[in-house]
């Protein structure tokens, strides 16, 4: 394995974030919309009120319009490992292909089974058989999430594994160590919470703009009523998920959690910064503040991080420089080790090409010792292994910030749909309406602090990114990536157009 040129690698890496990118503007709201959908028909099956029948075609209506185009975006994705990062597939393909194959095989067949029954069984099958078809489809569009999600905790945390010198290829000793591993676990957690929230905020802010324009009223607030006690429900739950996740990544990607919070100087103690300029002039080792301004919660970070007040949090002089006090070791002997771990795999191949049984044990010894600093023999020097920190450091205050502002959304709408007029309060209703896109900011920014934030990896300390894409020329992956975004573009706006005309048809119009 070599490394790529960079401009190359920076093609590759915007073009698999564009995919991702839009990509997850369709899969949420396909997380969140499936689950209250299939509430409500639960209340039709049971209440018999035809209402609510019509409530749940309409909002299965616009679920199955973003589930169409949210599936084109998968596949292009997951063709992408195979086109534009090669190395990376053959390197992990054994472990990494095993959660999508799962996913493809079991999770996804289950979900595009039962939506045809959902959408096209109504009048043809027994209610109950329906209304079982309708939580099957929202089984399965989470089934495939956590497979797929099992997929990127592993490259965040790669575990169950063993790495075969003879292939140069990591091997899967343990399934379930991989599909159970704590950072998956989280990561699926967080993420599809993330969309229950958007599913929620789609409905709340969907059935507000009904209600001001006095359409579809009761209808609307009936659904706003699910929306919001699903969403507040939810949301909280996200809360406690995020508190997870952020442990996960205190303990296996602290790099991450310092750039996250702007950390420089490790503390015991440490308070998570509520809101925070950076200095953009500071670097590595200096003496400069690393923050303009910042309003801080005490304790909140080694609380959050170490479940632990009193407990240390490294910051990046720590991880980068070394901090012998708390026994961090610093990148420079991690990039030593690493370069002896590449040696060593080169001694073993050499060895093996004339039959050097001893040179071959003695070279697989020194490698299996320096295995886990492997990555790092490819990074040039310390500062390398710190991602970008301003991108990383604002995402994760967008995302938090946002956050608390949906449970207090969810909260007041909740309250004021007790209210016999519901149409006196414009403001809020405006505000639902307008929360619908920060719905996605919010979950976009998610992905930009848990794919930039590990930066340079591809597979956490295993592998970067400069040697994970595929040998071809960079001139193909321009082309690739602005036909791309053309077509995503185009997708996006034919869904808002098609959503756009559907909503406009209005609960009952279309019934």
């Amino acid at each position: 394995m070599e490394l790529m040129n960079t401009e190359l690698i920076d093609w590759s890496r915007a073009q698999f974030a564009l995919t991702a990118l839009y990509h997850f503007l369709f899969v949420p709201l396909t997380l969140g919309l499936s689950f209250i959908v299939a509430i409500m028909e639960t209340i039709y099956v049971k209440t018999g009120d035809q209402r609510w029948k019509t409530i749940t075609r309409f909002w299965m209506t616009l679920f199955a319009i973003n589930f169409a185009i949210g599936v084109a975006t998968g596949l292009i994705m997951e063709f992408e490992f195979g086109t534009n990062w090669a190395n990376y597939s053959w390197f992990v393909g054994d472990i990494f292909g095993a959660p999508l194959a799962v996913e493809g095989i079991l999770a996804f067949f289950m979900e595009s089974t039962f939506f045809a029954v959902m959408f096209f069984g109504w009048n043809k099958v027994s209610k109950g058989f329906h209304l079982v078809s309708t939580w099957l489809v929202a089984v399965g569009s989470n089934l495939s999430a956590f497979w797929i999600l099992v997929a990127n905790g592993w490259m965040q945390y790669p575990v169950g594994m063993e790495f075969n010198p003879d292939t140069v290829r990591n091997e899967m000793a343990n399934f379930w160590d991989v599909a159970l591993s704590p950072v998956a676990v989280a990561k699926f957690l967080h993420t599809i919470g993330s969309g229950y929230v958007i599913g929620a905020l789609f409905v709340i802010g969907i059935s507000a703009w009904m209600i001001l324009k006095g359409r579809d009223v009761l209808e609307a607030k009936r659904s706003m009523v699910v929306g919001a006690s699903f969403g507040l429900l939810v949301s909280i739950f996200l809360a406690v998920s995020g508190d997870e996740s952020a442990h996960q990544v205190a303990q296996q990607q602290p790099v991450k959690l310092a750039a996250m919070e702007g950390l420089y100087k490790g503390e015991e103690r440490a308070g998570i910064i509520a809101v925070g300029i950076l200095n953009p002039d500071k670097k590595i080792g200096d003496d400069l503040p690393p923050l303009y301004g910042d309003v801080e919660i005490p304790y909140a970070l080694s609380l959050l991080g170490y479940h632990d007040i009193d407990a240390f949090v490294p910051g990046l002089d720590d991880l980068v420089l070394g901090n012998e006090k708390y026994g961090i070791e610093g990148a420079a002997s991690k990039i030593e080790k690493g370069k002896i771990a590449v040696q060593a795999l080169q001694s073993y191949k050499e060895a093996k090409k004339i039959d050097d049984k001893i040179a071959m044990a003695e070279a697989r010894k020194l490698l299996d010792e320096y295995m886990p600093y492997f990555g790092y023999g490819y990074l040039e020097k310390p500062t390398d292994i710190v991602p970008p920190i301003a991108l990383t450091f604002y995402s994760f205050h967008i995302m938090v910030g946002l956050g608390t502002w949906f449970i207090l959304l969810f909260l007041i709408v909740l309250y004021l749909t007790m209210a016999s007029d519901i149409t006196r309060f414009k403001k809020i209703l405006w505000l639902s309406v307008w929360s619908i896109p920060l719905g996605y900011i919010a979950a976009e920014a998610g992905w930009v602090v848990a794919e930039v934030g590990r930066q340079p990896w591809a597979i956490q300390d295993l592998m970067p990114v400069g040697i994970a894409a595929t040998h071809i020329d960079a001139g193909n992956v321009k082309v690739s990536f602005w036909l791309f975004a053309v077509l995503f573009t185009v997708l996006l706006i034919a869904e808002i157009k098609i959503m756009l005309r559907q909503i406009a048809i209005g609960i009952k119009g279309g019934h």
